[in-house]
């Protein structure tokens, strides 16, 4: 059998999977590894471990007789590098995006290169320390000088991967694009600072390609230069649907992606948790972040408490229009401040207890977060769209999806399952169907 190999890289989770020429998948493996720390005692994922799990499982797909590799691909997350020297082993651990970034040496960047908001605005990022690979770099060139001067390449997480089962050292849009504080959408190319530092001549090189022919022995395959998953997660979409749309990828965090809107982010859009992504092919997408998992989380465990109820109790509520009119008290978040589209300080917690039931509060706790979704979606240009697509934890909540196509009655509102959507982007694009059909579900949301 003729099959595409993935390599998905999550936080919790790593896997490999299989799709046929179909794109239906074969088999996946998952398994979870266990953490590490760095030097400074933080959590970190064990990139030795890490790297032995993805030679090991590719040995072992490569010598297996049941299926022939015509491609490979990676997607992973972001925010994330290894750092290689000149006979190509990783010379710091696998540092965590959730590292505290030290004020000293932001208060040295900025000083050195000016306004934080117009370097945010340019490279169509906010900054967030570590989160900003760049920021990154920066800091291990000025804490750790001498391990700095062993660095011989420097990759995204993705490519790191992509480099162990082909060899090749690359790096691409999606990663270098995402919130790294190092590509200039305005010149379309590394921003000033990075050349300053000399920082760009240690990322490896960006190819004007979508794949490339790797050999192993006498097999030949495809390969893609890797992904990041946010953007693996959207090819699946741009691939099927040619009107315009924006996705609402909900869990933890709702991120919405525009695709279709290339302007260039406004202050206002920077101070209300907006951000760039970019496609595999070097095009922006516009992105709006809203906390709105964590959020709902939080309060479906004030109102079980305070009606003395399961925390599963809102699965087995039914949507009733009643709630949508009755008086109730404003909607406060609890841990919105300082992101999504209202960054400041609530003034006061939402008053729980303003309610008869369990019933209405939360449907007022979605039409709060509905609402605040509304306003993240406008600043993205929501409007200059016919559709949007819902996938994630939240496509599965009737009450949250009635809602929403009511807050949107001109836009088609489609909820979607595809629960492999990162995996099967990163096939799509290194196979390039031509005539590509959605494989996973979708409902039209109907008032």
């Amino acid at each position: 059998m003729n099959v595409t190999a993935v390599f998905d890289i999550g936080r919790t989770n790593k896997k490999w999977v299989l799709f046929d020429e179909q794109y239906q998948i074969v088999e996946e493996n998952n398994e979870t590894l266990p953490e590490t720390t760095d030097e400074d005692g933080f959590p970190c994922d064990d990139l030795a471990l890490l790297t032995q799990w993805v030679q090991g499982h590719w040995e072992d797909l490569k010598k297996r007789e049941d299926i022939t590799i015509k491609a490979i691909n990676v997607a992973g997350y972001g925010a994330t590098l290894v750092h290689l020297d000149a006979q190509d082993q990783p010379v710091t651990p696998l540092y965590s995006y959730l590292k505290p970034y030290p004020q000293a040496v932001s208060h040295q960047f900025f000083s050195t290169y000016g306004d934080p908001t117009r370097l945010a605005l340019q490279t169509g990022s906010p900054i967030m320390g570590m989160l900003n690979t760049g920021l990154q770099i920066y800091w291990i060139k000025y804490t750790q000088p001498e391990v700095y001067s062993t660095i011989k390449t420097t990759l995204h997480l993705p490519q790191y991967i992509l480099f162990l089962l082909t060899g090749r050292k690359v790096s691409d849009f999606t990663s270098i694009g995402c919130h790294t504080l190092l590509w200039s959408f305005e010149m379309m190319d590394f921003h000033e600072w990075t050349k300053a530092e000399g920082i760009h001549k240690v990322v490896a090189p960006m190819l004007a390609a979508s794949s490339f022919i790797t050999r192993d022995g006498d097999r030949v395959m495809q390969s893609g230069f890797g992904l990041h998953d946010s953007s693996a997660a959207l090819i699946p979409y741009r691939s099927a649907f040619k009107k315009p749309f924006v996705l609402l990828s909900t869990g933890t965090w709702c991120i919405n992606f525009n695709p279709f809107v290339a302007r260039p982010l406004t202050f206002d859009q920077l101070e209300r948790d907006c951000l760039h992504f970019m496609t595999p092919e070097g095009s922006g997408v516009k992105a709006s972040r809203v906390f709105m998992g964590r959020e709902h989380d939080h309060q479906v465990e004030r109102i079980a408490e305070y009606f003395k109820v399961p925390l599963d109790f809102y699965k087995k509520i039914s949507f009733d229009e009643k709630y949508l009119t009755a008086p109730a008290p404003p909607f406060y978040p609890a841990l919105m401040e300082g992101n999504g589209p209202f960054p400041e300080p609530s003034p006061q917690e939402w008053q729980v207890s303003a309610f008869a039931s369990p019933e209405a509060a939360y449907h007022h706790l979605l039409i709060g977060l509905v609402n605040i979704l509304a306003v993240s979606l406008q600043l993205i240009g929501v409007e200059e769209v016919p559709t949007l697509y819902v996938d994630g934890g939240f496509s599965k909540n009737f009450i949250f999806a009635q809602l929403l196509a009511r807050q949107f009655p001109n836009h088609e509102v489609c909820t979607t399952e595809l629960p492999y959507a990162t995996a099967l982007g990163a096939a799509l694009h290194v196979t390039r169907p031509q005539n590509f059909e959605f494989p996973g579900k979708i409902t039209k949301v109907v008032v």
